[in-house]
């Protein structure tokens, strides 16, 4: 199981066709904040229905779309 588990089962119960989550939202969901590596895993989301879109650094945000 990876570090982000928690993340992509947390995409897959909403329902909203988009989603954008702060990386405050996000450290709350996996109780870490999120790192480089989520550049490797953020494939995985498709297993679970949604795409990783924008990637903010600036505003601190990532944007997820369903499949």
């Amino acid at each position: 199981m990876s570090k982000y588990e928690p993340l992509w089962e947390y995409l897959q119960k909403d329902a909203n066709e988009t989603i954008k989550l702060t990386f405050a939202d996000i450290k709350k969901i996996i109780s870490i904040d999120i790192d480089h590596s989520f550049l490797t895993y953020k494939k995985d989301a498709k297993k679970y229905g949604y795409t990783v879109g924008k990637i903010s650094l600036k505003e601190e945000h990532i944007q997820f779309s369903k499949i």
